[in-house]
């Protein structure tokens, strides 16, 4: 009886503790099942932005290929001390004080202004994070751009966000900046076909491959979870190219390749 009720009370524990946690979902990064996609890294030293599609709540996202021309209407939020010093979805450190921003599928480290409808003010923000996963919400400001766009008081604003591009040289997120429009249809793409703990299962599936495809190669990546070789095949200099190839790896039995921007 006595270990029935200990087991009783560990479960409770476990139980409250998962309900506790209100921290937004982030996307898997790129060694977790079930994603496919491209990506891409704007910021030299930052560990590379996801694009892949992801699923939160039942529904999924499907970040852009490239930011040119997009432009969106609707309700937007802030996130502040709470989050502060986390990670988010492009791998850093949330900073609450630094001029960046959460959107569902904008390109990571493009460069927005977002606009106050209700009051005419402006600001540049990069988007770092995925989010808000909030009904009607569009875009999440951290704490120091939601200052700056009067939106910490009320807690939401209608806003206008425009897509800038990437920044001329180092950016402060200044509105005076300037910006030249990303292509990530042009560049030099790979597929992901598998990231191994174990390097001889990595050299032993690259061989497998290659006797097939053209390109299947091993690269090292190092991060806080630790060490993985990623499995890579093809070449191409076009996203629609690889893109083309990831269905013929589809049909040879290959589902869980991505398209990687190198």
């Amino acid at each position: 009886m006595r270990i029935q009720w200990i087991l009783i009370l560990l479960l409770t524990v476990i139980m409250s503790v998962g309900g506790c946690s209100s921290s937004p979902p982030v996307p898997p990064p790129d060694e977790f099942k079930g994603y496919g996609g491209t990506t891409s890294s704007q910021v030299p030293g930052k560990k590379t932005g996801t694009f892949k599609p992801y699923k939160i709540a039942g529904k999924t996202y499907h970040p852009l290929s490239h930011a040119l021309g997009f432009s969106q209407q609707g309700l937007a939020s802030w996130y502040g001390k709470k989050f502060h010093g986390r990670k988010t979805a492009n791998g850093e450190t949330y900073n609450m004080y630094a001029m960046t921003a959460a959107h569902k599928t904008l390109p990571m480290n493009t460069w927005v202004q977002v606009s106050n409808l209700d009051n005419g003010k402006k600001v540049v923000l990069r988007v770092n994070d995925r989010g808000p996963f909030v009904a009607n919400r569009i875009i999440d400001l951290s704490y120091a751009g939601a200052k700056k766009l009067g939106v910490l008081g009320p807690g939401t604003a209608n806003v206008k966000v425009v897509a800038l591009g990437k920044s001329v040289g180092k950016s402060t997120g200044e509105n005076n900046e300037k910006y030249i429009p990303v292509d990530y249809w042009n560049g030099n793409f790979t597929l992901q076909v598998g990231a191994f703990t174990v390097l001889s299962n990595a050299q032993a599936y690259r061989k497998k491959l290659s006797a097939k495809y053209d390109n299947a190669h091993i690269t090292i990546h190092k991060d806080y979870r630790g060490t993985f070789y990623r499995v890579r095949v093809g070449k191409f200099t076009q996203l629609d190219a690889a893109e083309s190839f990831k269905l013929t790896l589809k049909k040879s039995g290959i589902n869980n390749a991505f398209t990687v921007a190198q």
